[in-house]
């Protein structure tokens, strides 16, 4: 279940995703499977090959991209959205929600 973002993010990163275009749109979020964390950013293109390309790029494997038919993704958890976010300049995204890693 998603939380903290407007109906305007979402649909900018919709439009982004569908449009071809890597986007990622971080919002707090719940899932009993993992409690630890608070929030996941999920980094989208409708061009499974250009997502899996950019996923290369950060360690990320093709087979845990979710094959959404309209919007495929990775759902970003833990020190690895952190990371990601970071190196994609998206410190707007780790401010917001008050992002901080764990690893050393």
């Amino acid at each position: 279940m998603a939380f903290g973002l407007s109906k305007r993010e979402l649909a900018e990163w919709k439009e982004k995703v569908a449009s071809g275009e890597v986007a990622l749109l971080t919002h707090f979020w719940y899932d009993p499977r993992f409690p630890e964390y608070k929030t996941v950013t999920k980094a989208g293109c409708s061009n499974k090959a250009t997502l899996a390309r950019w996923g290369e790029k950060y360690g990320l494997k093709s087979e845990w991209m979710h094959d959404r038919e309209e919007f495929p993704h990775f759902d970003l958890l833990g020190d690895d959205q952190f990371r990601i976010l970071q190196s994609e300049g998206l410190n707007s995204h780790i401010n917001r929600f008050n992002l901080k890693p764990t690893f050393k």
